[in-house]
């Protein structure tokens, strides 16, 4: 099957070939990534990317396969990226986290797939973003992306996510860690998972305490909403989710997400989201494609040569990297 009969298998719901297209793109070879994103770019766009991130231990696997269980009960079919460590002996994911989704694995409406992080940081793998044109190009109604794990760095995925839900945990810390969280700046949604357990009232609270009134989503960044839209304050919600599929307050999330979405259309945040993700893409593409011709470049006679006139102070840091950057036809 070659590129483009692939494209069209994964455009009409083929689960095989979308997993074979994912494996090309994991394979990294940058030319082959280029063509497939290029002609799937243009049927993606209509699911819902929603982000489940969260420090180690909060539950976020059992919390997806809750929350893939309540919309397939509506009907709703789900795409599951689940970023997982890497394996120190093959490089491949270690598939921790697909283990609590597999009771879906037989469901068609439900596609589940394991990427390894492979030392990107951040939270997420450095091949998520193409994956996650694929995921919604084969027409998924939701795509969930649930980050590595990492604490309180993972932020990547609000920039790949429509909403984002940052889950946490009773007894993993009082208000003042949690407001030193970056992780929380970004969370349109705020869930304590584990809620059965003791702790969970405190922790309810202080998150609670952490909203600041009147200061929400749009008026954090600057942006003018529609007349009778009002700001979107992150909301705290409880649940309980176990990896044996025992579950309460799922419901509530779920529908906390869907208005989310709901006011995402209606302030016309949804389209400034949407443009900042691809500016975002744009500028991790530009850089990269900067580092490989830099890369290309050591040891090459005009970068020691400049290394050399700025170790000798004959010239300055910056005007040697204008030079540099004249040679790789860039303007500063």
């Amino acid at each position: 099957m070659d590129d483009a009969e692939l494209v069209e298998q994964v455009s009409r719901g083929d689960r095989r070939a979308l997993a074979r297209l994912l494996s090309h793109i994991e394979d990294g070879r940058e030319e082959r990534v280029r063509a497939l994103v290029a002609a799937l770019h243009p049927v993606s766009g209509s699911a819902h990317l929603v982000g489940l991130t969260g420090a180690p231990g909060v539950g976020k696997s059992s919390l997806a396969a809750a929350l893939v269980a309540h919309w397939r009960a509506q009907g709703h079919s789900v795409a599951v990226l689940a970023i997982d460590p890497t394996s120190p002996f093959t490089g491949g994911a270690l598939l921790g986290d697909r283990v609590r989704l597999e009771r879906h694995v037989l469901d068609d409406g439900v596609f589940v797939r394991s990427m390894a992080t492979r030392g990107h940081l951040g939270g997420l793998s450095w091949a998520a973003p193409p994956a996650l044109v694929a995921l919604d190009a084969a027409g998924f109604d939701i795509v969930v992306v649930e980050t590595v794990g990492v604490g309180q760095a993972e932020v990547e995925v609000a920039a790949v996510a429509d909403t984002t839900i940052v889950g946490l945990a009773p007894g993993m810390g009082d208000a003042v860690q949690a407001a030193k969280a970056g992780i929380l700046e970004v969370a349109d949604v705020l869930v304590v998972n584990k809620a059965d357990r003791p702790g969970a009232d405190r922790a309810l609270r202080d998150l609670a305490d952490l909203q600041e009134p009147g200061i929400g989503t749009a008026a954090r960044q600057g942006l003018t909403l529609p007349d009778g839209v009002e700001d979107w304050d992150p909301p705290v919600r409880a649940t309980v989710a176990t990896a044996t599929g025992e579950a309460s307050g799922v419901g509530a999330l779920a529908q906390t997400v869907a208005a989310h979405r709901d006011w995402l259309a209606r302030s016309g945040l949804a389209r400034h989201r949407a443009r900042a993700r691809a500016a975002l893409q744009l500028r991790e593409l530009a850089q990269a494609a900067v580092r490989g011709r830099l890369g290309a470049m050591a040891g090459g006679t005009l970068l020691d040569d400049l290394a050399a006139q700025v170790a000798d102070r004959v010239l300055d840091p910056y005007t040697a990297a204008d030079r540099l950057l004249a040679a790789l036809e860039i303007e500063r």
